[in-house]
């Protein structure tokens, strides 16, 4: 497959956001692919799991060892607003990558699993934090302080193969009354912990790449009964269409996710990279 991904071309995004027309006091979300999700937080700037470039994996020297994108990232490095929270899941090189942090602004505060900040050390974030599952820390920017507790759902947090004492995180934030979760990777588990703080306004979830690792990933249909579990009210859909990670054909996830929510369509955030979501007021 990688032999193959040299000549193919990746497609331009069929949405490309617009994050200076944001207001401060709106919840707004973009999904610019992957697990990457772009937030104003009522003025508070977050970034979910970065990966901005076209293939995410290991370096040698100047060639990558990885999955090629099928989507181009939504926002290139340089049009992403200034960066208050980058908020990591976990040190698998999809949702944690090098590259990408690199590329970032300096003054970020760093958000991450437990054991994993020794992956990017030398990059000279101004703060990097750390959370163990079932800590709660008030991240304080220069535009405002965020909430975020950290919870353990069901995956690995292993970057190769054997530093398996690295934890990885779903995420869940508060500011203003309004609550944000970030669940990163997961299979089927109890997600009833993740709305223990209150109702999810908005779930970032995934749905993909669960053919044949469904003990690590879960399925659209699992996703949504997760959702409901946490008492999300919507479900922002991320981890599909981008990477070829698994053996389910590249639409199935978002086509068996909007089949799951037939009856409540008004719960999908967007389904598209580069959709723009703005939270309803209430």
């Amino acid at each position: 497959m990688m032999a193959r991904d040299l000549w193919r071309p990746v497609r331009a995004a069929p949405h490309r956001p617009r994050p200076e027309t944001w207001r401060a006091e709106d919840v707004t979300a973009a999904w610019l692919g992957h697990a990457t999700v772009l937030v104003n937080f009522l003025g508070v700037t977050i970034l979910t799991d970065p990966a901005l470039f076209t293939r995410c994996g290991i370096g040698f020297g100047p060639f990558l060892l990885g999955p090629k994108r099928y989507v181009a990232c939504a926002l290139r490095p340089e049009e992403l607003p200034p960066i208050d929270i980058v908020l990591l899941s976990h040190a698998h090189m999809d949702h944690l990558d090098l590259r990408s942090l690199r590329h970032l602004s300096p003054e970020a505060v760093v958000v991450t699993a437990s054991a994993t900040a020794d992956i990017f050390r030398r990059i000279p974030f101004r703060e990097v934090v750390e959370l163990d599952w079932n800590q709660t820390r008030e991240i304080h920017t220069a535009r405002g302080s965020v909430t975020v507790a950290a919870f353990r759902l069901r995956h690995w947090g292993a970057r190769m193969q054997r530093d398996d004492h690295r934890h990885y995180n779903a995420y869940v934030l508060e500011r203003g009354e309004k609550r944000l979760c970030h669940m990163g990777d997961t299979a089927r588990t109890d997600a009833r912990i993740l709305g223990s703080r209150g109702p999810i306004d908005l779930l970032f979830a995934p749905i993909g790449a669960y053919y044949p690792w469904v003990n690590s990933h879960s399925s659209p249909e699992q996703t949504v009964a997760m959702a409901d579990e946490a008492r999300a009210r919507t479900i922002l859909p991320i981890h599909h269409q981008t990477f070829k990670l698994s053996w389910e054909p590249m639409q199935e996830p978002i086509a068996r996710f909007r089949a799951a929510l037939q009856a409540e369509p008004s719960r999908i955030a967007l389904t598209e990279i580069g959709e723009t979501f703005i939270l309803p007021p209430g």
